[in-house]
């Protein structure tokens, strides 16, 4: 099952960091040391208000089918909908990772038959 191609109407994105260790000489200098070649750390946040309950449902129904938080998967052009930067920005693909769910979806009743949805993931390394 496909993550659900809706637009959000917010997301917040943290880029992570390259995997470094940093080092002070006895003098004061600062040296580092890179671990590896993929980025590592990132969130993204994303937040989907006033959608149908059958939208908010397949945010459970795609939860489900990725095991939990176990499974990797991409969030397809969609979750960039709206931001007018690179569409490379919130892709883990080209940065070596895929997105995981960092904890379950959040649904949250509106009125009914309508609901909003926000979705926490992590980025994995590939």
């Amino acid at each position: 099952m496909s993550y659900p191609q809706l637009i959000p109407t917010s997301r917040s994105y943290d880029a992570g960091d390259f995997a470094n260790k940093k080092y002070n000489a006895q003098d004061g200098a600062e040296f580092r040391i890179l671990y590896g070649d993929k980025r590592v750390g990132m969130t993204l946040q994303l937040t989907y208000s006033n959608i149908t309950d059958a939208e908010a449902d397949a945010f459970i129904n795609h939860y489900h089918s990725v095991q939990g938080t176990y499974q990797q998967f991409d969030v397809g052009l969609a979750s960039r909908g709206g931001y007018a930067g690179s569409p490379l920005t919130f892709g883990a693909t080209w940065w070596g990772s895929q997105w995981r769910y960092d904890s379950p979806p959040q649904l949250q009743s509106v009125y009914p038959g309508v609901s909003s949805v926000t979705v926490n993931l992590k980025a994995a390394t590939i």
